[in-house]
């Protein structure tokens, strides 16, 4: 049986969905950088995930940017940390988080008008430039 990964609410992944693939970390760690996978890179296919809506998917390729793939796979590293298991779980936690930001629609934006006190600065500060600027010049004679 597969296992769900909750997102927010009312939307979850199905474990299966994910990919992971161990590959060796750079960095200090000692000989145990040389011998042990702890890397982990988590695939997620995003165009076909069932899962998800399509706003969502969206978003969340907006939000993804370089980690998407041109075939709509998000692709995440993670070598934060010197276990195989911290890792995989670094990864999904970023994935989780990047779909969670992704599932917040955005709020819509409401046009307003500038109120009449800030109509009246506007008004009072282009009058109070103009008399500045129509007493320079050449004297007159009067």
């Amino acid at each position: 049986m597969d296992r769900l990964i909750p997102i927010c609410r009312g939307l979850a992944l199905h474990e299966d969905e994910l990919e992971f693939r161990f590959v060796r970390a750079s960095g200090p760690g000692g000989q145990n950088v040389n011998k042990v996978s702890t890397a982990v890179e988590l695939r997620f296919d995003l165009a076909r995930s069932p899962s998800l809506p399509d706003a969502v998917k969206q978003r969340a390729a907006r939000l993804a940017g370089s980690r998407l793939s041109l075939d709509g796979v998000i692709r995440i590293f993670a070598e934060r940390f010197r276990s195989q298991p911290a890792n995989r779980e670094d990864a999904v936690d970023r994935l989780v988080a990047l779909l969670a930001e992704a599932a917040v629609p955005p709020k819509p934006r409401r046009p307003t008008r500038p109120g009449a006190g800030a109509r009246a600065r506007r008004l009072d500060s282009k009058r109070r430039r103009s008399d500045v600027k129509s007493t320079r010049g050449r004297p007159r004679d009067d």
